[in-house]
């Protein structure tokens, strides 16, 4: 990832979009290997960061405030 942020400083839809110009980089086809290389490393590390942030947010909806301000466990009922 060649930008100037840290990962704790990129925001989901900052990542995907820098995720999205990698790919379509890559799937031009016509970039020198090691260049390619780096792309996938830097797209990996995007993909990674994507994927624990989604980890964090899947977690933190696990839980839902009560009318108490207590938190509880949250569950979704399905149909039957």
């Amino acid at each position: 990832m060649s930008e100037k942020n840290s990962p704790e400083e990129v925001t989901f839809e900052e990542a995907m979009e820098q995720l999205e110009e990698i790919v379509g980089k890559l799937e031009q086809g016509d970039v020198p290997l090691e260049q390619a290389i780096s792309f996938f490393q830097d797209g990996m590390k995007l993909s990674k960061l994507c994927h624990d942030k989604l980890q964090r947010v899947e977690k933190q909806m696990d839980y839902i405030l009560r009318e108490g301000g207590e938190l509880e466990p949250f569950e979704i009922q399905e149909e039957e």
